[in-house]
């Protein structure tokens, strides 16, 4: 197979191999005007197997969402057909809007106007719980 490199653009590397999809479906990507590339399973000798997107625009992103889904990413800028920046991606510690709270009972359930807020566990910090109710994020 064979995908072309972009020259301005951005490349989400290093992804762990599934998550791709998640990625794609939370940064909206479906609904850029430009070619998205989703790779999937491509072999890694850091990884194993690892997914990369590429968006052959440069477009912004939000590493929110990246250090959701997969701490351990990378994003990768390209200009010119030059990498000119490269960021390692962390969880964030509050996520906001990116999610939603899945209790019917929670105030976001009712009052449509509140930001979805969802904070980091302090002893685990792969698990997220809504602000408002506690409850946990898938």
């Amino acid at each position: 197979m064979k995908i072309d490199a972009i020259q301005n653009g951005v490349v989400i590397d290093h992804i762990t191999a599934g998550r791709g999809m998640r990625l794609y479906e939370l940064l909206e990507l479906e609904q850029l005007d430009c070619s998205v590339a989703i790779i999937k399973n491509v072999s890694s000798r850091k990884l194993g197997k690892k997914d990369i997107i590429k968006i052959d625009a440069d477009v912004p992103i939000n590493l929110d969402i990246i250090g959701y889904v997969d701490p351990e990413a990378t994003v990768n800028v390209i200009r010119g057909g030059v990498l000119v920046e490269k960021s390692a991606i962390a969880a964030p510690a509050v996520l906001k809007n990116v999610i939603r709270c899945k209790n019917p009972r929670c105030i976001t359930s009712v009052e449509q106007e509140l930001d979805h807020i969802f904070k980091q566990s302090e002893t685990d910090k792969t698990v997220y719980r809504c602000l408002y109710c506690e409850t946990k994020a898938n």
